[in-house]
């Protein structure tokens, strides 16, 4: 693929994937691939491709004589950190963020308890960094420095619990964390309470103190529910 073709691959799936994740094209609905290369003015064969790509999403399904049709909202990979994105961005926001804080007060205190009794030395010197760089960007409207420490921050404690299955929802996590801070669903500054929740649990963990790790990661998720109730009612 060349990088025209790349690009306008990518500018119909910037513009489609939201289009069908935002209601614009309901369930059921059925899009012909000729139609929509002429609505873009793309070629038939970067369509396909797009069409592809949201097929992997399990967001549409091609067949022959039929077309491409929209799939129920049960179907959808909701876990692709593309689909998060772009639900982010919709009208349905609100509840997005809480389903997603929901599991993330699900998984991440369990993965903190873990990552106390799995982490390395390594990884234990990687929370300390990423605290004090929170603690670092906390004031001053430094939203997108604080974003990436935040987001290294989870990461690490999810990989560090030792479960696989865990380590794979980083990217989940970085999403809901990105989008709630470039969709303004934060307060200007980071509560400090949050901030200094960070900071020890990332001392409960080095301290292989299980209870403490898992209990002060709970009462982060907490938190992010109470400004949820705040921010996006």
């Amino acid at each position: 693929m060349t990088a025209q073709a790349r690009w306008l691959h990518a500018r119909v799936l910037e513009t489609l994937g939201p289009a069908i994740t935002g209601g614009a094209y309901p369930p059921g609905s059925v899009l012909r691939t000729d139609e929509l290369a002429q609505e873009f003015e793309v070629s038939r064969s970067v369509m396909r491709e797009a069409v592809r790509v949201l097929e992997s999403m399990h967001l549409v399904e091609s067949r022959r004589r039929v077309g491409v049709t929209v799939l129920p909202t049960e179907e959808w990979n909701v876990f692709d950190p593309q689909v998060i994105r772009w639900r982010l961005a919709g009208a349905d926001r609100p509840r997005q963020l809480r389903s997603l804080t929901v599991l993330r007060s699900a998984v991440e205190p369990v993965a903190a308890g873990l990552a106390a009794s799995q982490a390395t030395a390594e990884q234990c010197a990687a929370l300390t960094e990423c605290a004090i760089g929170m603690v670092a960007n906390s004031r001053g409207g430094r939203l997108e420095g604080y974003l990436l420490y935040d987001i290294e921050f989870h990461r690490t404690i999810l990989k560090a619990s030792g479960n696989e299955m865990f380590a794979r929802l980083g990217d989940v996590v970085a999403e809901v964390l990105t989008g709630r801070t470039h969709h303004r669903v934060m307060f200007e500054d980071p509560d400090p309470a949050a901030v200094t929740l960070h900071v020890k649990v990332a001392e409960a963990v080095r301290e292989r103190d299980a209870a403490r790790a898992e209990e002060l990661t709970r009462r982060i998720t907490v938190g992010a529910l109470e400004e949820l109730d705040v921010l996006a009612p």
